[in-house]
């Protein structure tokens, strides 16, 4: 099974092809309503721009798609936005490219070329996530154990962190080191006051984590 990335915030990015200047950013959306209010924004912020072409993805198996050209020659435009988007395993995903154009004609290929470059310039930005089933724990230690965890267990997500008289720590970790989870407490000394594992959930790790 393909693994599917998402984001996590906005990103954008500028190109100048031929003096026309392509303004592209990528934005996460968990849903259709999200994408329209992001396009409605983006419209009324570039509203003298030539054209604000779109294309975005939804679901588990990028099920959902859509593509605009806005008024660009027919699959010029949001469709080569959207292949850039499948090809990068993208989803939860919504990428504007708005155009000011520059008084010289791209050509149809031309045209392809510039809004693919534009969405592929602004994802080698990304800091990219995957769902992954992960176990929760939650466990009580002191100030030194909780800097020992820093150090040492780069294998944790932390969730949340209280800090009182001692530190109380929820996080996450994949289901096949809690073994090692526990191993590692002990091995380095981390006193851990009724360690629970809360059961799993999936979350968004970061890509090569």
């Amino acid at each position: 099974m393909i693994k599917l990335y998402k984001i996590k915030k906005t990103y954008e990015n500028t190109i100048t092809i031929e003096k026309s200047v392509f303004i592209t950013s990528l934005y996460r959306i968990d849903n259709v309503e999200d994408a329209y209010d992001i396009l409605e924004r983006v419209r009324k912020k570039y509203y003298d721009a030539t054209h604000n072409c779109y294309a975005y993805i939804l679901g588990d198996n990028q099920e959902i798609q859509k593509a605009s050209d806005d008024g660009e020659p027919q699959k010029t435009a949001g469709f080569p936005m959207l292949d850039v988007l499948k090809k990068n395993n993208l989803t939860n995903v919504l990428a504007i490219t708005t155009r000011y154009f520059g008084g010289i004609l791209l050509g149809a290929n031309g045209l392809v070329r510039a809004y693919s470059q534009s969405v592929s310039e602004v994802v080698k930005k990304c800091e990219l996530f995957v769902d992954e089933e992960q176990t929760k724990f939650k466990f009580t230690t002191s100030y030194s154990g909780y800097n020992t965890l820093l150090k040492v267990f780069n294998y944790i997500t932390y969730d949340d962190i209280s800090f009182t008289t001692d530190v109380i720590i929820t996080g996450f970790l994949k289901s096949d080191l809690i073994d090692k989870f526990k191993d590692d407490l002990y091995k380095y000394k981390v006193d851990n006051q009724a360690l629970t594992f809360l059961g799993q959930f999936n979350i968004e790790i970061k890509k090569g984590d």
